[in-house]
């Protein structure tokens, strides 16, 4: 029996009891309160919302799933994906208003994720605009390396590898993912521009294929993958899984061709071989037409004009990866997006969620700080104060875990120089493939923060922090005030600070720090009256920072 047939058997990831098949129970879904939520992912080629009750022990109940194929993505022939065409934005924003309907109708919040087509866009920024006042949509662009996380996670619904070492292969419209992982840990990442509709512009962007094209096509991403095998080192993976709608494709393609019904109930669980993949692409490109392709049974005659490009990528990636067969998920980046958001809505600072996103921040500043330790101490203090404001700041855990963010990357800058370092460090957090587990505006929001510990406060002429919402700018300079008087305190290196604590008196907000017996704090305390005049800013209130009680 073929591993994909035992699947059946066993059950995905999950405390609960639910997989693409099953339902949860009525009630609590779970362990626990489960809510009605929906999940829109706005893809190059694609736009698909799932709605469904998820509850703790990540179990499911979908309630219905809607897909339109947009071609957001769709562009000029060279693949580049730089603007939006105006013609593409109002097929998004028509579908995205739909699809909030439909959330409204059963009172689903909405957790809307848009991926490479957005994020590389120059006008992306206008379609997010166009989402949220047209269609009530808030729109959340994540990095390729948060769009795999996300697809990892909603597949460890799907199917049972959790314990062990698992390859995800995603490939989309506009990028593929790569990743390797094991229970919680993402051993290995990549997102690359390898896309169908990408590689379909670039390479048959008249819909025809000849063999020069398809070896073209070919050549171009095995270069594009070679790095991987490298970068990949001794980690291996027991067992490789698929995603997404081109491998769905390509799988239902070669289903049709085997015994047995024509069209399976679900393909969740189907395994596709090196060798399916590798007679699949043959017969598509022997079809040279868009329109000859549409007759080939069993392929969706919507992805007629990609699904070559397609099965170049996945054949190549097998290659690459010595991937022999290959399990096909239902679940992916929407079901990972679902889960994340019910993990938002309940986690906590023990949460599995936080502890992603602590991992990730821990190894960029070993990476690029030339003392961590220094960081974490000013993190450390940033967090005992932020506590001790807590009645006049009014923020709540999600601040607070993002002024640790800050504090503990506040120094990365300095593996690109000591001179303005701060600058160096906004650039270092928006840019790395590290922060796993934010999405792009809570990297943004954090990249600000850390960027203003020192120097000059947060001004209005400053592009980065102007573009930012009223609410935003409000959260950053709170931030960033408290994180500059952590780091004025967090002098000497040798002084331990063990608890600051907040009075008010005589109309003035007084911050006492107590240090260790016979600590000399005088020069903390002045570096930190130093800086104290954005945290008085912020809170409207005269400070005091003093010793002792």
């Amino acid at each position: 029996m073929l591993y994909g047939e035992a699947v059946a058997a066993m059950k995905p990831y999950s405390t609960g009891e639910t997989g693409p098949n099953e339902r949860a129970a009525d009630g609590d879904a779970g362990h626990g309160r489960a809510d009605t939520l929906a999940a829109i992912d706005i893809g190059t080629n694609s736009i698909h919302l799932v709605i469904a009750r998820v509850g703790a022990g990540r179990s499911f109940e979908t309630m219905d799933r809607e897909k339109e194929m947009v071609r957001l993505g769709s562009g000029s022939g060279s693949g580049n994906m730089k603007r939006l065409t105006s013609d593409a934005m109002d097929r998004g924003v028509a579908v995205l208003e739909r699809f909030r309907r439909l959330a409204d109708a059963v009172d689903a919040p909405v957790a809307a994720v848009a991926t490479s087509a957005v994020r590389e866009a120059e006008n992306g920024h206008d379609f997010i605009r166009r989402a949220r006042d047209e269609a009530g949509v808030q729109i959340e662009v994540v990095s390729g390396i948060e769009e795999a996380r996300l697809i990892r996670l909603g597949v460890l619904q799907a199917l049972p590898v959790y314990d062990r070492h698992h390859l995800v292969v995603d490939i989309g419209g506009g990028s593929t993912e790569i990743i390797i992982g094991h229970r919680d840990e993402d051993l290995f990442v990549r997102s690359m521009r390898l896309g169908a509709v990408r590689m379909t512009q670039q390479f048959f962007p008249d819909g025809r294929v000849s063999r020069g094209s398809v070896s073209h096509c070919r050549k171009f991403v095995r270069a594009s993958l070679a790095p991987v095998g490298s970068d990949l080192g001794d980690r291996t993976f027991e067992v490789a899984i698929g995603s997404a709608g081109t491998i769905q494709a390509l799988a239902a393609l070669v289903a049709a061709e085997r015994p047995g019904p024509s069209s399976l109930a679900t393909l969740n669980g189907v395994e596709l071989t090196r060798d399916d993949v590798t007679s699949a692409l043959k017969r598509l490109a022997k079809a040279p037409t868009v329109e000859e392709r549409r007759r080939i049974e069993g392929l969706d005659a919507k992805r007629a004009d990609i699904i070559v490009a397609g099965a170049i990528i996945l054949d190549e990636v097998m290659n690459a990866l010595s991937a022999e067969r290959l399990l096909i998920s239902d679940y992916g980046l929407r079901e990972g997006v679902l889960l994340d958001a019910y993990e938002r809505r309940h986690g906590s600072a023990r949460h599995h969620l936080h502890d992603v996103r602590q991992r990730s921040v821990r190894r960029l500043a070993e990476l690029c700080d030339d003392d961590p330790r220094h960081s974490a101490e000013g993190a450390r203090l940033a967090l005992l104060l932020f506590d001790a404001l807590e009645p006049w700041h009014g923020m709540d855990d999600v601040e607070r875990e993002r002024l640790e963010a800050a504090a503990l990357l506040s120094n990365v800058g300095l593996v690109i120089s000591h001179t303005q370092h701060h600058h160096h460090t906004y650039y270092v957090i928006r840019h790395s493939e590290h922060l796993v587990g934010f999405t792009n505006h809570e990297i943004e929001i954090i990249a600000l923060v850390a960027r203003y510990h020192r120097k000059s406060a947060p001004r209005s002429k400053h592009p980065e922090f102007a573009a930012l919402g009223k609410t935003d700018r409000q959260e950053v300079r709170a931030l960033a005030a408290i994180l500059r008087v952590a780091v004025g305190l967090n002098r000497p290196r040798s002084v331990r600070v063990d608890d600051i604590t907040c009075t008010k008196d005589d109309g003035k907000l007084v911050v006492h720090v107590n240090a260790s017996d016979g600590e000399d704090l005088s020069l903390g305390l002045y570096t930190a009256g130093e800086r104290k005049d954005l945290l008085e800013a912020v809170l409207d209130l005269p400070i005091e920072i003093v010793a002792g009680d």
